[in-house]
């Protein structure tokens, strides 16, 4: 499971001309779940994704996370993570899960999310989105779980 994490000012996700989520100062997520994915990886990277020390504390130093900030996380499906991009110009996705066990682990990513942490939000699954955001710093980071 990887997640690309973006520290933003706000972001927001439009389906069909719809905000679906928003977020102010925080996390904006992009998930990519592959194969061979559990749901035992998805809890490591949550416990990474909400504890990464990437917010500045009282001496502008990384050291405060999205929990200690009280902070938004806005969690995007994103199954183009999972590509391989090692050979020639095209990007395989062998590799991605198939949508059913995708949809499933990301949905309990979710709600795992939810209970450990006050402020989420949600893009749709496989829904074609408009992802937009402030990019702080910027600071992005991929993590795995």
């Amino acid at each position: 499971m990887k997640g690309l994490i973006q520290r933003v000012s706000h972001a927001q996700v439009v389906v069909d001309g719809e905000v679906v989520g928003a977020i102010e100062q925080g996390l904006l997520l992009l998930l990519g779940v592959e194969q061979a994915d559990t749901e035992q990886q998805a809890d490591k990277l949550l416990h990474k994704v909400l504890n990464y020390r990437i917010f500045a504390d009282e001496q502008g130093k990384m050291n405060l996370s999205v929990k200690d900030i009280g902070g938004g996380l806005l969690v995007v499906s994103q199954f183009t993570l999972a590509a391989e991009t090692k050979k020639g110009l095209r990007p395989s996705f062998s590799s991605a899960a198939n949508p059913v066990l995708a949809e499933q682990l990301y949905q309990y990513f979710v709600t795992q999310a939810r209970q450990q942490h006050a402020q989420v939000a949600t893009g749709i699954f496989a829904a074609d989105m408009k992802v937009s955001l402030c990019n702080d710093g910027p600071v992005t980071f991929m993590l795995e779980g």
